[in-house]
């Protein structure tokens, strides 16, 4: 990953992102997981082309009201701390970065 990739994906977990420890499995120890929700697919295309991970559609209760939107997610470990290492040093939302 390029420095403007990272920074530029670091500016979108630190926006619209989540760093969080997940239970996957009922009996396994809790694992690095981030996550990024949007309207804008194309975004979200671009992300996981940039990290990988999978991506979901939300059901839209009031489409009349709200636009579709989006999550994509990034489960596995070794890429979430990879992803971590790389955009440390570029979020400045705080909490997110003690959690990185």
């Amino acid at each position: 990953m390029k420095d403007y990739e990272a920074a530029y994906l670091a500016g979108i977990i630190d926006g619209e992102g989540s760093i969080l420890l997940t239970n996957i499995h009922k009996n396994e120890y809790r694992r690095p997981c981030i996550t990024i929700a949007s309207t804008d697919i194309e975004l979200l295309e671009y992300v996981k082309f940039l990290t990988g991970g999978s991506i979901t559609r939300k059901k839209n209760y009031k489409p009349s009201v709200h636009k579709n939107s989006f999550s994509l997610s990034i489960k596995n470990k070794r890429v979430v701390l990879n992803i971590l290492q790389y955009i440390h040093p570029y979020l400045r939302v705080n909490v997110k970065k003690e959690k990185s």
